[in-house]
């Protein structure tokens, strides 16, 4: 009787761990009622804009490269020290960086407010100036340190260059081969700066609604945190003592069974 007993204690404990050690289905799946949000006619648009510290790639063509040649940067040669005088070099153009105040020095056209400006802004701005000296001038823009940070409950958190110029928070994500199942999916962090201030901006990717949010194209230098769950968050701090209290429990279990067994 005494072992009756003491395996009905045993058992449910057992069984409430598990229980509790198990993610919901809401909290672990993604886009939930997304067929509320419908069929959109206009996916979101959004530009990024220029902020100090962005390293520009700037760089004006015309019908004749020579009227062209005073509006670009000149191009410097790359040396492989390992190879040094061995005329290996590569001619690499030179980048603008965007000072603290907003501010570039562009060739002929001097200094040039570009903070806050969008890349068609920039682009519209910079066509109607050099138009003025070169007729029809082609002017493309790219913004070379375009970065993101994710940390956290993710796979491989770190810092990933972004070719392009347009990420959404799931495409940065999945370069971070996606949460791991301890992170929070509905309150994701994103710190934003823009003009030297921060702010702090949760994300909750299990509702479709996300991507209508602000937050769901990417700015340069976002960092993307992934919370821990609880669940995470209590086995940190049991620690490692957590596997030895389930093989001890498993153990009497075992016992419980086999007394009980030997004792009809």
């Amino acid at each position: 009787m005494k072992h009756s007993l003491l395996l009905n204690k045993i058992v449910p404990f057992i069984i409430l761990v598990l229980l509790f050690s198990c993610a919901s289905k809401k909290d672990m799946i993604y886009y939930q009622d997304v067929d509320v949000l419908g069929k959109q006619e206009k996916a979101n648009s959004y530009e990024i804009t220029i902020q100090p510290d962005d390293l520009l790639s700037i760089i004006v063509s015309a019908e004749d490269p020579e009227i062209a040649a005073p509006f670009n940067l000149t191009a410097v040669t790359s040396q492989n020290v390992n190879n040094v005088g061995a005329g290996d070099g590569q001619l690499r153009v030179q980048r603008y960086l965007v000072d603290a105040n907003g501010n570039i020095d562009f060739p002929i056209l001097g200094k040039l407010k570009l903070s806050g400006l969008s890349r068609t802004e920039l682009l519209d701005m910079l066509h109607a100036k050099i138009s003025t000296y070169i007729k029809n001038p082609i002017v493309n823009i790219r913004i070379a340190n375009f970065k993101v940070s994710v940390q956290g409950e993710v796979n491989a958190p770190g810092s990933y260059t972004i070719e392009s110029e347009r990420i959404t928070l799931i495409e940065a994500l999945t370069m971070a081969k996606d949460l791991t199942v301890y992170g929070k999916r509905n309150n994701i962090l994103i710190i934003r700066e823009i003009d030297g201030v921060k702010s702090y901006n949760r994300v909750d990717i299990t509702n479709a609604s996300f991507m209508n949010s602000p937050f769901y194209y990417l700015a340069q230098n976002d960092v993307i945190y992934v919370e821990p769950n609880q669940n995470k968050i209590n086995s940190a701090a049991v620690g490692p003592s957590t596997t030895i209290i389930f093989s001890i429990t498993s153990i009497l279990i075992t016992l419980a069974t086999l007394i009980i067994s030997s004792s009809k």
